[in-house]
């Protein structure tokens, strides 16, 4: 038996006694795996570009490696059911990103980098799959919006890279901020440290056997759309600051990034309160076709201000989105639902860059409209969902 499978990995901690305690440390630890650990890469890209020579098709493979590298994490997370219910197994995947963060300035070898973030994306995945599950383990049967503010976390993340480039840009280099980044990675870990792990599932009832059968249409639906957003969703995320540096000017793209987080933060609340008057499908479509019209705007106009409003639409869409799938995932109790979407979406994601790399020779504008259709067709298939689903209040 490995540390993995012990008993202290599985069960170390108590559940805590009030939801916000483990709110607050699952969305620290996606701050750390995501808004940080992850999406740093997004506004520090210009800085490489810039400082380090790296071009924007080395660029799109460094992206690709980090997708590749979480999709391994995920499919782990479907492989090994028992790592989503590890903290042995979360402690262990923070403190492995927060060390490939901080070795990104050692060196300047782009094969040394691709390593780096796909170890890092592979560790992002583990900490994503086991704090999600904790979160719908531990705050089931409590308010919505509680999930909400979990999810808000990575807007955080995001915010605090974005703010940290801000701050960084002008009088540091490159290699700075990845060691801001590892640092507050490494402050998100210690913050998240004692997240009480998702418990072992109960056999099905026959009822419950019968409802899984029923879903599995409606699952299908649901990953082919969740799939599809990652794909375009990645691109907007990987190349957006950098699209609008070119035609907003560089304290335009990296306010863009914080203000992204910003609107992200608040998000998941705002959606889950949406969800309790309206279908979560038909949200779902609502949120991707808006994210589809943000994705487009820096492609077809160019100012600040287009910048500003494609961030908020981005940012305040995509945690919903996530959160609503994955939710959506866990009503239709298909089983490992959250490990089986997040590699669809991993897939995607592995994808994307490498459809639009022939594209960006002449900038990023049709990389983000092709990421634009890409989405548009997420929310057509998400709209199979919205024929048939059938939400219950009480699902979380």
């Amino acid at each position: 038996m490995n540390a993995v499978d012990s008993a202290d990995g599985l069960t170390a901690f108590r559940t805590p006694t009030s939801p916000w305690i483990t709110v607050g440390q699952v969305g620290a630890a996606l701050a750390a795996s995501m808004g940080i650990g992850r999406f740093v890469y997004t506004p520090v890209l210009p800085l490489m570009e810039a400082q380090a020579g790296l071009t924007p098709s080395a660029g799109a493979a460094l992206a690709t490696a980090n997708y590749l590298g979480y999709l391994v994490g995920a499919l782990a997370g479907i492989v090994l059911p028992g790592l989503m219910r590890s903290a042995a197994a979360m402690r262990v995947s923070m403190l492995i990103l927060t060390t490939t963060l901080a070795l990104m300035p050692v060196t300047s070898n782009e094969t040394a980098w691709a390593v780096l973030r796909c170890v890092a994306g592979a560790a992002s995945a583990m900490v994503f799959v086991i704090a999600v599950s904790a979160m719908h383990s531990n705050l089931s049967g409590h308010a919505a919006h509680l999930s909400g503010w979990a999810f808000g976390g990575i807007g955080a993340g995001i915010a605090l890279s974005g703010l940290v480039v801000l701050i960084l840009r002008s009088g540091s280099t490159w290699g700075s901020v990845w060691w801001a980044a590892a640092l507050l990675t490494l402050i998100c870990t210690l913050a998240a440290w004692t997240l009480t792990p998702e418990r072992a599932p109960t056999a099905p009832t026959a009822e419950r056997r019968r409802s899984h059968k029923q879903g599995h249409r409606r699952f299908g639906a649901l990953f082919i759309s969740y799939s599809l957003e990652g794909v375009g969703y990645i691109i907007a995320g990987t190349f957006l600051v950098a699209a609008i540096d070119h035609t907003a000017g560089s304290f335009a793209g990296s306010g863009a990034w914080v203000l992204v987080g910003l609107a992200a933060l608040p998000s998941g609340p705002l959606w889950a309160l949406l969800g309790r008057r309206w279908s979560r499908p038909i949200l779902l479509v609502i949120a991707l076709v808006i994210q589809a019209a943000g994705i487009a705007l820096p492609a077809v106009a160019g100012g600040i201000w287009t910048a500003l409003v494609s961030a908020f639409l981005f940012g305040g869409t995509f945690l919903g989105i996530s959160q609503m799938s994955l939710t959506i995932g866990a009503h239709l109790q298909f089983p490992r639902a959250v490990a089986i979407l997040t590699t669809g979406y991993s897939l995607g994601q592995i994808a994307g860059p490498l459809i639009v790399t022939p594209l960006l020779s002449d900038g990023y504008h049709l990389a983000l409209l092709v990421a634009s259709g890409i989405v548009l067709a997420a929310a057509l298939a998400a709209a199979v969902l919205t024929a048939r689903f059938r939400q219950r209040a009480t699902v979380e």
